[in-house]
């Protein structure tokens, strides 16, 4: 028996591929606030993925991850449902910015309510009207501004399925991190959804080494989960490395930053990661490795002041 799916008052049966626009709020103007959903429906009974992206506005790399995924051949012979949402956050996106107007991290602020604050209700329709109605999910993310990711999955390996998800998206690495409190994933969690987060890139710009394989992973996890052929899976020979724990490395004096490694590389415990000095190159404040492991994150800024994160150290044992 086909089952029933309605996404915001719009039916999408078997075989069919609809474009829908959840109506989000309104602008002071009253200008409607949309988030575009695009449904894809094959004509057999199987997973429901949702794959979002921005929920910051300005991770802007699973924006065009869906846009391009969206014009796959693979896609025209699914099992089950795709649901690509490409702009969660619509405000943010609008503005360029991480948060919503009220300042709220859509990030921590879900599972949501209908009564709440801006970015409570926007978690919350997202909730109703997409996660609730699928069996997978998968969230695409950059880093923060400022800042750059290695391409890396972010999840729970407590629970198989992730694990599984996680292993077959075939990225550098995964981190087996906690679910921050108001996070997508740890909502998703609590109602039995499985779901993985990929970073990568920076905000506000496009990066072809983060773009190309998150397509790719996507596809791979939709293989993996029973949604079309499995050799289309990018399985890969080994499994991917897991860290279990990560750190950033801070910085110890304000400066100006010559770093001495790369995003992705492998660093030993006690290895120079970088310098800060003065204006002049004089007195000088080496940065070192607390632990071996891989650089998943680095700030693009050298220019920085005490404290401000430097490095982030996914640890390998």
């Amino acid at each position: 028996m086909t089952k029933k799916l309605v996404i915001g008052d719009v039916h999408i049966a078997n075989n069919e591929r609809k474009r829908i626009y959840l109506k989000a709020s309104k602008l002071y103007d009253f200008t409607e606030i949309n988030i575009p959903v695009e449904v894809i429906r094959g004509d057999e009974e199987g997973p429901v993925l949702f794959v979002s992206a921005a929920i910051h506005g300005d991770e802007i790399n699973g924006v065009e991850i869906i846009r391009r995924l969206l014009g796959r051949e693979e896609l025209n012979n699914l099992k089950g449902t795709l649901i690509a949402v490409p702009i969660v956050n619509v405000y943010g996106f609008n503005s360029n910015s991480r948060y919503l107007p009220d300042r709220r991290d859509l990030n921590r602020s879900f599972p949501g309510s209908s009564r709440g604050s801006q970015a409570s209700q926007l978690a919350n329709t997202f909730m109703t009207e997409i996660v609730k109605k699928c069996t997978h999910g998968i969230d695409l993310h950059t880093a923060a501004v400022k800042r750059s990711n290695y391409p890396h999955i972010r999840a729970n390996l407590k629970d198989s399925e992730t694990e599984k998800m996680a292993q077959a998206f075939n990225s550098p690495i995964i981190l087996n991190t906690p679910l921050p409190h108001g996070s997508l994933r740890e909502a998703a969690k609590k109602i039995g959804i499985p779901i993985i987060l990929f970073e990568g890139g920076e905000a506000l710009t496009f990066n072809e080494e983060v773009i190309k394989p998150g397509v790719e992973g996507v596809l791979s996890v939709m293989a993996s989960i029973g949604m079309m052929e499995k050799d289309r899976q990018s399985i890969p020979v080994n499994k991917v490395p897991t860290s279990h724990s990560s750190h950033w490395m801070r910085a110890p004096h304000s400066g100006i930053l010559l770093k001495k490694v790369e995003l992705g590389e492998r660093v030993k415990r006690g290895q120079l990661l970088g310098v800060i000095s003065d204006p002049f190159g004089r007195d000088l404040h080496n940065i070192k490795a607390r632990k071996a492991g891989i650089i998943v994150g680095a700030a693009t800024m050298p220019l920085l002041n005490k404290g401000e994160a430097i490095f982030h150290v996914a640890e390998l044992r």
